[in-house]
């Protein structure tokens, strides 16, 4: 069978690594993949994992500001189906490569812009870069408290370009699918601001709700210790342990597996925890924490381990984890031979296809090897010609059903679902435990957005035969199940298969279908403490040895804050690409397939800047012991007034700065002139920084900085949810769309993480429980007797409407 994407020509016109490792992907999958580097090369290239998001491509350097540099890029466009590009609104134009232009010539053209703030708005010139964008959004507030200090402390797991890269790939194969359809291409459109929006599961809804119920949300706070399921504990041997038993059964494992089972005996420790009192909560904390230190890390996995039902890994860094035996065995590290580097261990493909693999292509280009050799190519096979403009969705017409709980692989299936997709989530008997966890079912409302659920016990005869019969209508099915649980439910690939053979089948877990962890349980802080993300967040003080039980308590706390929720939507992203190379390759070939995600493979994708190896690699920067950044031009400071973070990448920008803020004598100080200068002082301009920024407010720096293109913002305006909700720039760019829900009415849900100019989109708000029982029951043929028959049976069920709260006058 031919590549997945071999019939593909991409212009890759960014510069870096976002658009760098959106377009690697396409590579990965068979796609010829040019990339146009300005003359001296891509300056993002000098980076560490530069190796990595070049590879596979080839390369030709264009002057765009010449005559001879225009003439070379419409040659290209006019044989190309997609350009990436990743310049800030308005550069692309003014160098002739903005999507109207190229569109004039390639009317099959998909066209990508991924910008920093978006197109629209007062942010939308300011500097695209992941940090400058977080610090304006409020990100950097979440880590509020970790450091020893007042205000915000900086985010450090590049997760907003892990998000926005895959939401780049995710508009290019949608509006490629839709493009079968209608042979024309179109815009589409992403930013790191939509990315980094998918780390906030619940603070825009709750912004709504605290305003509706300011009873209800008054007192509620952020804990300051971790829930006792999602603790970190120290070892006999000083290293740290991260466990992630969320759901009750697997707290119950780890009490039975670490010796503490005889507190379920205490009517004290009724329920679930979150319930029991606050002194019998921290008598058990006490113990976990006693008990942890009488073995070593070592001794403890293999308890764990074997055991078998215990969520639990130990904290380790992004290098150590090149080396992790499950990401090896899935495939996620690859070998490729460097003509100066050397051997490079990296990266493999972003999933496990099995029909249609992905292949990581061979060492990066230099700038401009393959000049002569593009310009000389003549023309492609001439594609279908241009239909009628078809406003609907992407992927309408597309049906997922959903096997899912929690936030991973069914937050994958939502942003299937804003793209156009009909997804039916089928929960158990109950709902999906998640819509239980905290206050309003908050996280799960993002979640489930714009879906359909069917609650079923698919233990019964009578719910798999209604999942079978919906399965012979479905493109895609996602689930999460531990291996062996789908066989028994029916919904096992062989037996689904069977009925639809085009199905495409997604299995999301933990650690991979092929290791030995494959049949252990994982929840968000497992890849987040084995990937490396909590302990760079953690600072240059990363896991620190306690010798008291006040002592590992406080450093406790600290890896809660520090390993927040971002491996959960790190895979969600990755689901929903994994999905659509799947059906991409369905329709293209018109068979199904297996498609394997998992969470580790998924966070190893978020931490790629450090994922990667290689003799000479520069060391991955480390945060100070402060978390204010990790350099004197790459972090926050204090101001007269608020806290601004700055971000100066290149020697111009420096130099602009130093002009701008009134300290021209800094630009051209010996101590600071050149950027091996500033890093040989760093400490010493850090502290003339520090002053300076003494002198005005955040907001004055960020008036005066951020619209001539420096990265200077405020950086404690507002949290997340709150800068979603209010912002007037997040309104100029559609990321808030008023939608629906049968308890709580109409509300503001976060907008897609992709547009398009063609296919519009049509996003929905989130359903209750099994609240379509009933209607897809019908369309299956079931009558209105034959519903209620199975509703007493107990195989089916819908979630009651209800008032959660009393609405204030």
């Amino acid at each position: 069978m031919p590549e997945l994407l071999d019939d593909l020509r991409v212009i890759d016109l960014s510069s870096g690594p976002i658009g760098g490792m959106a377009t690697m992907v396409l590579a990965d999958f068979g796609a010829d993949v040019i990339k146009v580097e300005r003359p001296g090369g891509d300056p993002w290239r000098n980076i560490a994992n530069a190796p990595m998001w070049l590879r596979g491509k080839r390369s030709i350097v264009l002057d765009l500001k010449t005559q001879a540099g225009s003439a070379s890029i419409a040659q290209l466009v006019e044989n190309a189906d997609v350009v990436l590009t990743s310049m800030r609104p308005g550069k692309a134009a003014a160098l002739g490569v903005d999507y109207e232009s190229l569109n004039a010539a390639n009317t099959g053209l998909v066209y990508c812009a991924i910008t920093g703030f978006g197109p629209e708005g007062p942010y939308a010139d300011y500097p695209g870069y992941e940090a400058v964008v977080a610090a304006r959004m409020g990100r950097m507030l979440t880590f509020k408290g970790l450091a020893d200090r007042e205000g915000p402390a900086y985010a450090a797991v590049q997760a907003g370009s892990h998000a926005t890269s895959q939401a780049a790939i995710h508009g290019i194969l949608a509006a490629l699918i839709a493009r079968r359809e209608t042979g024309r291409g179109q815009l589409v459109e992403t930013s790191l601001l939509q990315g980094l929006s998918s780390y906030d599961l619940g603070g825009l809804f709750r912004t709504q709700l605290a305003e509706r119920y300011p009873e209800v949300f008054a007192d509620l706070a952020m804990s300051v210790m971790p829930t006792l399921n999602y603790h970190a504990l120290q070892t006999k041997d000083g290293r740290w342990l991260q466990f992630g038993n969320l759901m009750a059964h697997l707290f119950d494992n780890y009490l039975a597996a670490a010796g503490l089972v005889d507190v379920l005996a205490d009517p004290d420790y009724e329920g679930s925890p979150a319930q029991w009192p606050e002194g019998a909560r921290e008598r058990l904390r006490d113990r976990m924490i006693e008990r942890t230190l009488e073995h070593t890390v070592d001794e403890w996995m293999e308890t764990f381990i074997e055991h078998g039902g215990v969520a639990v890994t130990p904290f380790q860094t992004t290098q150590q984890a090149l080396n992790d035996p499950d990401l090896v065995l899935n495939g996620h590290v690859v070998e490729r031979s460097h003509p100066t580097l050397g051997m490079v261990r990296q990266l493999g493909p972003l999933a496990r296809l099995t029909a249609t693999p992905g292949t990581p292509g061979e060492a990066g280009p230099e700038p401009g090897e393959h000049t002569k050799e593009i310009l000389s190519e003549g023309s492609r096979s001439p594609r279908i010609a241009p239909g009628d403009v078809l406003s609907h969705p992407p992927l309408q017409g597309i049906t997922i059903l959903e096997f899912a709980t929690v936030i991973a692989a069914p937050l994958g299936a939502a942003l299937l679902a804003d793209l156009g997709a009909r997804v039916i989530k089928v929960e158990p008997i109950g709902g999906d435990p998640f819509r239980g966890m905290g206050v309003a079912s908050l996280g799960a409302g993002r979640c489930n957005g714009s879906k359909e659920s069917i609650a079923l016990d698919l233990k019964t005869p009578e719910g798999q035969e209604i999942v079978q019969s919906l399965v012979r209508e479905t493109d895609i099915l996602i689930h999460n199940y531990r291996p062996g649980v789908p066989e028994r439910l029916g919904i096992g690939y062989e037996a689904l298969k069977a009925i639809r053979p085009e199905l495409v089948y997604v299995y999301v877990n933990g650690y991979g279908r092929l290791g030995p962890g494959a049949h252990r349980p994982s929840t968000h802080p497992i890849p987040g403490a084995g990937l490396g993300g909590a302990l760079m967040q953690m600072g240059e003080d990363m896991a620190p040895v306690g010798t008291t039980i006040a002592e590992l308590r406080e450093v406790a706390r600290k890896f809660f804050r520090a390993n927040e929720l971002n491996p959960d939507p790190n895979t969600s992203v990755v689901v929903a690409s994994a999905s659509l190379l799947g059906l991409y390759s369905r329709i293209r070939f018109g068979a199904g397939q297996e498609v394997f995600v998992d969470m580790f493979g998924a966070n190893a994708w978020a931490n790629a800047d450090d994922f990667i190896s290689y003799d000479g690699k520069p060391p991955r920067p480390t945060l100070d012991s402060n978390l204010y950044g990790l350099s004197a031009t790459w972090q926050l400071y204090p101001a007269a007034e608020g806290w601004v973070f700055l971000g100066l990448a290149f020697q111009q920008e420096w130099e602009d700065f130093c002009q701008l803020a009134g300290c021209p004598d800094l630009a051209t100080d010996p101590r600071f002139a050149a950027p091996a200068d500033r890093v040989t002082n760093d400490g010493t301009l850090k502290g003339f920084l520090s002053d300076l920024f003494q002198q005005r407010h955040a907001d004055e720096w960020e008036a005066l900085l951020a619209p001539q293109g420096l990265g200077c913002v405020r950086a404690d305006s507002a949290p997340v949810g709150e800068f979603i909700a209010k912002d007037e720039h997040v309104g100029s760019n559609g990321m808030r769309v008023l939608v629906h829900n049968t308890n709580y009415g109409d509300y503001e849900r976060y907008g897609p993480l992709t547009t398009f100019s063609e296919n519009k989109l049509d996003l929905g708000g989130f359903p209750l429980a099994g609240e379509q029982s009933a209607s897809i029951l019908a369309e299956l043929g079931y009558d209105p007797a034959s519903i209620e028959a199975l509703r007493e049976k107990g195989v089916t069920w819908s979630e009651a409407p209800s008032s959660l709260f009393v609405e204030t006058p």
